[in-house]
């Protein structure tokens, strides 16, 4: 049976998993160095480096799409103390214009293997490998958008940026008596 301590070890390796997806999928490239310790390590399909290189290559790499969304499945997690294995499947949709372009406009299939540990910070990876299971093409499935409304944005035009402020301005402000 798990622990608080050891659910709670798992909850946060697991959001440290979602807050690199959605830092990616905003082009938030500070929040992807952070989920990094200082001495962190990636290697991703045509990528093997430092963290510091990693959020580099990523920047450039990444500037050719118009958006892309990290969706998270299955996550494991063995804890050994202060470290820990985490694995995470996981796929990843790309679009960028044109939009038949297959190298712009695919979807992945991957699984993450990292190593994390416990720094003052909290939980960090330390080196992680990023495993490419399947490729497809997307290019010409893009479809215009339904209808009006908001459009996911990469960047702080994202509309969770506004709601985001939204909420920390609604729980700092004085709490209003019911009547």
């Amino acid at each position: 049976m798990n622990t608080l301590a050891e659910l709670m070890d798992r909850q946060q390796i697991h959001d440290l998993v979602l807050r690199y997806c959605s830092a990616v999928d905003r082009a938030d490239y500070a929040a992807v160095r952070s989920v990094y310790a200082r001495d962190g390590v990636d290697h991703h399909t045509g990528f093997s480096g430092t963290a510091d290189d990693y959020v580099a290559w990523l920047r450039e790499r990444t500037a050719v799409f118009d958006g892309t969304m990290h969706l998270v499945g299955n996550h494991r997690v063995e804890l050994h103390g202060d470290h820990a294995f985490a694995e995470t499947y996981g796929t990843a949709v790309h679009w960028g214009t044109p939009s038949d372009d297959e190298s712009l406009n695919f979807t992945s299939g991957f699984r993450y293997l990292d190593h994390v540990r416990r720094d003052p910070d909290g939980w960090r990876i330390v080196e992680r490998t990023a495993v490419r299971e399947w490729t497809r093409s997307d290019a010409g499935r893009l479809r215009e958008p339904e209808g009006d409304g908001p459009r996911g944005r990469r960047g702080p035009d994202d509309p969770a940026t506004a709601w985001r402020q939204r909420v920390r301005r609604a729980a700092a402000a004085p709490r209003k008596e019911r009547s």
